[in-house]
């Protein structure tokens, strides 16, 4: 079986920092594009950062400058660096695997369970 298990959330005060981290886990062969989203409450999930196998990365408008996102492809995890925290980036941070294939198939679509950040103002 294959999970994704999302760490790192926390409370932080404006201005500071946290990491998140997604770990895939099972008998992982590749992973295609990661992606971190999130969602506040009564607001849709959106995306925040993305990349590729390849380092390749994209970002929200809103995150752009203050946030970095990388993998270890080795370790099949991804890492959201968050730094320059505002209040409105409270939220579920979820982390997806667009498609992982693993030894007893495939999955398109793979997600976290989430973690909470907030941020206090």
């Amino acid at each position: 079986q294959v999970q994704l298990v999302e760490s790192g959330g926390g409370l932080v005060q404006a201005g500071g920092s946290l990491r998140l981290s997604c770990a895939a886990s099972g008998s992982i062969l590749s992973i295609n594009a990661m992606v971190w989203y999130r969602q506040a409450p009564g607001k849709q999930r959106e995306l925040v950062a993305g990349v590729t196998p390849g380092g390749s990365t994209r970002y929200a408008d809103s995150v752009k400058g203050r946030f970095t996102i990388s993998r270890d492809n080795a370790k099949n995890t991804v890492y959201l660096q968050m730094n320059s925290l505002k209040p409105e980036d409270t939220a579920v941070y979820y982390c997806n695997a667009e498609s992982i294939v693993y030894s007893g198939g495939a999955i398109r679509d793979a997600w976290g369970q989430g973690t909470q950040v907030t941020v206090s103002s």
